[in-house]
């Protein structure tokens, strides 16, 4: 199932690395391990909805330039939470302020990302006429323990 959601602007604090693309399956999941282990440092900044629950944890993406472009042969990456825009970052961590896209939304778990990935690049979103304008997001939704993630294809600048 694909839906469309509009962002504005938020904030996210996590542990962020850099590396080439091709390697990524190597650099990433050290930086999850990292922040897991090491959330209490964060969890006092963490945005939270009515209920008290963590908003959304984030695999958040940028070109290494930092502009928020798709990833080349390079990319950046930060695992973390999405966090009040005023949160200060504690010392090892880092805060990115992702601007606001419309995004193209779908599920998928980690045994089905590439081919996701894959179909929503080459099949769904051209024959919807829509152009990626950014760097492809992952979202964790804390209330969900499945396993699943939501990918965000940003098409639209707002």
């Amino acid at each position: 199932m694909v839906g469309i959601i509009e962002k504005q602007r938020f904030s996210v604090i996590g542990k962020m690395g850099e590396g080439f693309s091709s390697e990524s399956s190597k650099w990433i999941p050290p930086l999850w391990h990292e922040a897991d282990k090491n959330f209490v440092e964060i969890s006092n900044l963490a945005k939270l909805d009515a209920e008290g629950n963590i908003v959304g944890i984030w695999g958040a993406m940028s070109d290494v330039s930092g502009n928020f472009e798709r990833w080349k042969e390079e990319g950046k990456y930060l695992a973390g939470c999405e966090v009040t825009d005023d949160a200060t970052p504690p010392n090892g961590w880092t805060k990115w302020i992702i601007p606001a896209f419309k995004y193209v939304v779908t599920k998928c778990t980690q045994d089905s990302y590439q081919n996701i990935l894959n179909h929503m690049l080459s099949d769904y979103l051209p024959k919807n006429n829509y152009q990626i304008v950014g760097a492809i997001q992952e979202f964790y939704n804390p209330k969900d323990s499945s396993g699943e993630l939501y990918l965000y294809f940003p098409v639209e600048k707002i």
